[in-house]
């Protein structure tokens, strides 16, 4: 019984933490702004990162590269996995009064890829370049931000996915010493 309690309690947590956050969709300028940071996180602005490092680094920066693409690959899996077995609804589904501010790339909530894939990217590229943290980092938190704001995700969702990423890239950082690879 404390068990089913307190998942409830956590659940009305999840639902009113993405209405407070899905709220700021409702002003047209914050709506544009986040569907911006959403887009850019589907890819260009972490290529445009991986092209600085290259810039910064080199030609010796390719096996990182290829080590940073394994790991996009295992975070892509667990996230496909997950998705595929938790089948959670995005909120917009479930609500009537969140607002859905932009597209999703696919149809289930839990747990947020593009959130897991920001907190891997920047974590790995910020170890090679620590300098980029300070681009990187808060657009990071953007990203997570954008996907509750658009009434894609629950915070759980964007918890986990930054959980999942963080984990694969400790993985990817403190393998590659082992397989002599120098991030």
């Amino acid at each position: 019984m404390k068990f089913k309690n307190a998942k409830i309690r956590i659940l009305d947590l999840d639902l009113k933490g993405c209405l407070y956050l899905n709220n700021f969709s409702h002003s047209d300028q914050v709506s544009q702004f986040f569907k911006i940071i959403s887009r850019l996180g589907d890819g260009l602005f972490w290529g445009s990162m991986l092209f600085i490092v290259w810039a910064m680094k080199g030609l010796e920066f390719y096996v990182q590269l290829i080590y940073l693409a394994l790991g996009c690959l295992i975070g892509t899996m667990i996230y496909k996995v997950l998705k595929s077995k938790t089948v959670r609804p995005r909120p917009y589904q479930v609500h009537q009064v969140i607002r859905m501010g932009e597209r999703p790339l696919d149809h289930f909530s839990f747990p947020s890829g593009h959130t897991l894939h920001a907190v891997m990217v920047t974590t790995v590229l910020g170890y090679v370049a620590p300098v980029l943290l300070i681009v990187m980092l808060p657009f990071t938190v953007l990203v997570a931000l954008s996907r509750m704001v658009l009434g894609l995700h629950y915070p759980s969702d964007v918890a986990v996915g930054a959980v999942i990423g963080a984990v694969v890239a400790t993985a990817v950082i403190f393998t590659a010493p082992y397989l002599n690879i120098v991030l």
